[in-house]
């Protein structure tokens, strides 16, 4: 099975972040497309508690929602530890039972300073990357060096999303609608649970 992996905060997930997956979705042929919410990332400090990081999960579910080819994991919920992409997929190998490398979607602007993360040296023997614009301002020489270096990636052409998560909960704050930024089911949830009102990350 060609599966993809699709890690992030999604705080809130968007409508950006379902046409990222759908987009690699439809133009590599993938089987199944897996969102994974990251539980406790130690790149951010999410000022949240348990309860607040489950909301985050089970947006995700319901952004999803309808999609059967993509699916959310809480992989990272179980387990109380940084969420480190390395640990997260070296799991996922077991539990999934995976005898291929899944591939991995990420922005460039992340992919160029990939060498910093948690076992990078371990992570590119057992994910391909999948590249997306974030950013043109990048020397190309970069992006050769990586590959010479073992980090085996396709850069996908797609169009900037001008739809991001902070714009979102900002938005909620001040009482700005957000239809048009993510699912229905999501805005519903944000609203029901009284989400970001006072929001000050």
């Amino acid at each position: 099975m060609k599966i993809c992996l699709y890690q992030g905060t999604f705080n809130p997930p968007h409508l950006g972040h379902l046409q990222v997956a759908k987009f690699v979705y439809q133009s590599l042929q993938f089987d199944k497309i897996i969102f994974i919410p990251a539980h406790k990332p130690p790149h951010k400090n999410l000022q949240e508690n348990e309860e607040e990081s489950f909301h985050r999960l089970n947006m995700t579910k319901f952004l999803i929602n309808g999609y059967p080819y993509f699916e959310v994991s809480d992989i990272e919920f179980q387990r109380n530890t940084p969420s480190y992409t390395y640990i997260t997929i070296k799991e996922l190998y077991k539990r999934l039972k995976l005898t291929e490398k899944p591939y991995f979607i990420i922005g460039d602007d992340a992919f160029i300073q990939i060498e910093k993360w948690y076992h990078s040296e371990n992570l590119k023997e057992i994910i391909n990357f999948i590249v997306l614009p974030r950013n043109n301002d990048y020397d190309e020489n970069i992006f050769d060096k990586l590959q010479e270096k073992g980090y085996n990636y396709i850069r996908l052409n797609m169009h900037k999303i001008d739809i991001s998560s902070t714009q979102i909960r900002e938005f909620v704050k001040i009482k700005k609608s957000i239809k048009e930024y993510t699912t229905k089911e999501v805005e519903k949830y944000i609203y029901d649970n009284n989400l970001y009102k006072n929001d000050d990350r």
